[in-house]
């Protein structure tokens, strides 16, 4: 049976109180992801690296860190996370014309790279570098803003990447984020979605572990 890793977003997570967010859903995620955006390639401002920096100091939090950089160009920016121990660092393919350098950069410092694309990116974009990267993100939002309601149509770049990789003996995971939930997380799963990153469906929920709970219930229906 494929696992399925839950990455809950912690842009959706109370700012005052984000440490005591993570206490609530250790127990039901394998991930924690976090969304950086500079106000530029996206029209928001959210996290940097004291965020990593301090998860990574908590001696209560060891949970695999996911960075997604919304940034442009991420060329300027790997750097202030590179050295941070995070485990994953995926840079956006629309926002620099050097994509190939950008992932060497970060696989030569022992990080696993990965390479997002927005809901109106053809998914053939990635295709001569997909033998270099670890994780596709495939966004199902436009990124910027928690709570968008999910864009169905991205399911089949999802299925494109699970077909590439089965075929050419590729070892990337595919990620999903954006408008995920209870309704939809099977459909992303049996598109060949390995990565499920749920923000608003948590954070928002009365009770976040019980919410990843679900969500994981509902995944397994897939695989029986």
């Amino acid at each position: 049976m494929r696992k399925v890793i839950l990455a809950p977003s912690l842009l959706s997570a109370n700012p005052l109180d984000i440490a005591g967010d993570i206490e609530k859903i250790k127990g039901q995620c394998d991930w924690l992801h976090i969304d950086v955006m500079d106000g530029h390639f996206v029209p928001n401002l959210a996290y940097g690296p004291n965020l990593v920096a301090a998860l990574r100091s908590d001696e209560n939090i060891s949970l695999p860190i996911d960075v997604h950089l919304m940034v442009e160009p991420p060329e300027c920016f790997i750097d202030l996370f590179l050295p941070l121990g995070v485990d994953y660092l995926t840079v956006q393919i629309e926002a620099t014309p050097h994509a190939h350098r950008v992932l060497q950069r970060i696989r030569d410092s022992g990080v696993k790279c990965g390479i997002a694309l927005n809901p109106g990116t053809p998914v053939e974009w990635v295709a001569p570098l997909l033998p270099f990267l670890d994780m596709v993100l495939v966004m199902s939002v436009n990124p910027g803003f928690g709570g968008q309601k999910f864009i169905p149509q991205v399911l089949e770049k999802a299925g494109w990447l699970y077909r590439e990789r089965a075929v050419k003996n590729f070892n990337f995971l595919i990620e999903m984020d954006g408008g995920l939930g209870l309704e939809n997380v099977h459909t992303a799963v049996r598109y060949g979605c390995d990565v499920i990153v749920a923000g608003n469906a948590v954070f928002g929920h009365s009770d976040p572990a019980f919410a990843l709970k679900t969500m994981r219930d509902k995944i397994m229906e897939v695989f029986q």
